[in-house]
């Protein structure tokens, strides 16, 4: 008899199925309007790390993130290496939560500098002064032709065709294969490196267990702690009643929702509400519905919490 169970793969496995070690990076990217973003990510790993012509790392994300964005216009980001203080991570979450770039943006408060990868090409993002290692980064866009997907085929997600490793991947997915420019290191460790590496050399870093639930990230620091910290996930900001009628009234021709039916959605993160709205029409149309009420979106919520619970 085995001494394993066999737990069910869902989406995003490696939160939802298993406890998964994983970095914490932030990643800078320059928005549209020349600005600066930062958004934090795990799933960014060493890719081509020996004999090829170039070193990479490969990124993956939403499609539609401010990050994932900003690398299909630019090609463009750093990837900034965080250490392990509470304060930091704490950020590190608030900046990985979905939201518009100008909204997150305004409270941000880490001291930025421009990098040592032509520093004067305004599609290179600032770096992080704090982080202990930096990677500048270009992105591969030849590989696989990605270079034909374009910020304007992202609208709620994307309808396809498909890349395999690189590009647009899923309807909500990318995958970035990231050239390596420079590795900027601080000097400390550039020292440590060059001239041979003790065990006091190693910097504080953050380990994200990768499981998350619906109200905390996990995390440990290096070498100080051995259990798990809980860093609660900032509560959604709510969306103007306004703004959700303003999208609602656009998802279809025949099928409207009353103002009661869209208060349910003033608390879903802004990059969501029309994969929401979109999901709530489809139910409409499957059930003969021209107006979605209230009750309606009760009876959409639990339909999809039955599934859930069927998934696991």
């Amino acid at each position: 008899m085995s001494s394993f169970k066999d737990l069910r793969i869902v989406d995003n496995f490696y939160q939802t199925s298993s406890f998964f070690p994983m970095p914490t990076v932030c990643i800078s990217t320059v928005n549209e309007d020349g600005s600066l973003n930062v958004g934090s990510y795990s799933l960014c790993f060493p890719y081509y790390i020996a004999g090829k012509d170039r070193y990479a790392m490969v990124l993956e994300c939403r499609n539609n993130s401010n990050t994932g964005l900003n690398i299909l216009r630019t090609g463009k980001c750093a990837i900034n290496f965080i250490t392990d203080e509470r304060a930091t991570f704490k950020e590190a979450v608030r900046l990985g939560y979905p939201g518009p770039s100008k909204e997150k943006m305004k409270d941000f408060k880490w001291p930025v500098e421009k990098g040592l990868a032509d520093p004067n090409d305004p599609e290179r993002p600032l770096v992080l002064s704090d982080a202990f290692q930096v990677f500048e980064c270009t992105w591969a866009r030849h590989l696989e032709h990605a270079e034909r997907f374009k910020v304007e085929d992202i609208d709620d997600g994307y309808a396809g065709p498909y890349n395999d490793f690189n590009g647009l991947t899923s309807k909500y997915g990318a995958h970035y294969i990231l050239y390596i420019d420079k590795i900027l290191m601080k000097e400390k460790y550039y020292n440590a490196i060059v001239n041979g590496v003790t065990k006091k050399d190693f910097p504080n870093v953050p380990v994200d267990y990768g499981y998350r639930d619906s109200t905390n990230f996990w995390y440990t620091q290096f070498p100080r702690f051995k259990k798990p910290i809980a860093e609660p996930i900032p509560a959604p900001k709510e969306v103007d009643l306004g703004s959700i009628r303003f999208a609602a009234d656009r998802i279809d021709d025949t099928v409207k929702f009353t103002d009661d039916a869209l208060k349910n959605f003033v608390k879903v993160p802004r990059p969501f509400l029309k994969t929401v709205l979109n999901g709530c029409v489809a139910w409409a149309k499957e059930n003969n519905v021209t107006l979605i009420t209230d009750e309606h979106v009760k009876i959409i919520n639990d339909k999809r919490n039955k599934e859930k619970q069927e998934r696991k």
